[in-house]
């Protein structure tokens, strides 16, 4: 009987330790990917801003339609 209940605690802390260990990976990928979002807008920011600032003056002042 002893030895059935060492087996369920050992099977119920493995477990556990399990949990913690998929948390720990999924907190490691949530923080590889924020990594990579931060080096992108850092690489990419001034290429970004300057392509929407383009669009944006693009829509302000649209070219005249060509006359018939």
């Amino acid at each position: 009987m002893i030895q059935y209940l060492s087996i369920l605690l050992d099977a119920k802390f493995n477990k556990d330790e399990e949990r913690g260990a998929t948390a720990v990976e999924y907190g490691l990928l949530v923080a590889l990917i924020a990594a990579v979002i931060i080096a992108t807008v850092v690489l990419l920011g001034d290429s970004i801003s300057d392509a929407f600032r383009d669009t944006s003056t693009a829509v302000d002042n649209p070219p005249a339609a060509p006359a018939d």
